[in-house]
């Protein structure tokens, strides 16, 4: 994993559209997600472990996006469900799911569309954010998801990871909790959390 080091903290460098949804407007490439185990949190900061060791350092701020990811089932997915699934293209052009979180009514909207992504194995995928409009196939496993400039096929093999996102609060920076940070440099430089995903009861977010 290639590193880049700012200050006290090191960040992993992958793309920001592997947690879109939540991003704030950073400068292009200056944005990074970092996924681990959560050393300590507050309301005013946070520090991330990743499983290779390195640790990460950011500020929390009013303007910090905190979720609570949940377990879920495909059975709660249901037409007029607003999600984000990560798929893999198949060789005949077709989109197979990586995993799919459903996002609370609250955060209907968030990162409406459908971009590159890359997964936390570094492989290149894609990240589509829409509304279900319709549960396809003999097995029902295949979602129209539409968003505001069109819609994508994805199909959502049995065993596929599926979560939940809820508003969260600092209360779930809970040492020992698995989580993903958005961060960026803030105006003085040092690393700003813009967004944190955070397991509920043990789960590590699969996004």
């Amino acid at each position: 994993m290639k590193l880049h080091h700012v200050l006290p903290a090191v960040f992993a460098i992958t793309t920001l559209h592997a947690f879109a949804v939540q991003a704030a407007d950073a400068p292009p490439g200056m944005t990074e997600k970092v996924r681990g185990t959560l050393v300590s949190g507050s309301a005013e900061a946070v520090t991330l472990r990743t499983a290779s060791g390195e640790v990460l350092n950011a500020r929390v701020t009013p303007a910090t996006r905190i979720n609570a990811v949940s377990a879920a089932t495909f059975a709660d997915i249901h037409p007029d469900s607003y999600i984000g699934t990560a798929a893999a293209t198949q060789p005949d052009g077709t989109l197979q799911a990586i995993e799919v979180h459903i996002f609370a009514p609250s955060l209907r909207g968030s990162g409406d569309g459908h971009r590159p992504w890359q997964g936390s194995d570094g492989n290149q995928a894609t990240m589509t954010n829409g509304t279900v409009g319709q549960l396809q196939g003999q097995d029902g496993r295949q979602l129209v998801v539409r968003y505001a400039n069109g819609e994508q096929t994805v199909r959502v093999p049995a065993g596929v990871p599926v979560v939940r996102l809820d508003p969260g609060t600092p209360a779930l920076l809970l040492p020992g909790a698995k989580a993903i940070v958005v961060a960026a440099p803030g105006e003085d430089g040092q690393p700003q959390a813009q967004s944190i995903a955070v397991g509920v009861g043990g789960l590590t977010p699969p996004m």
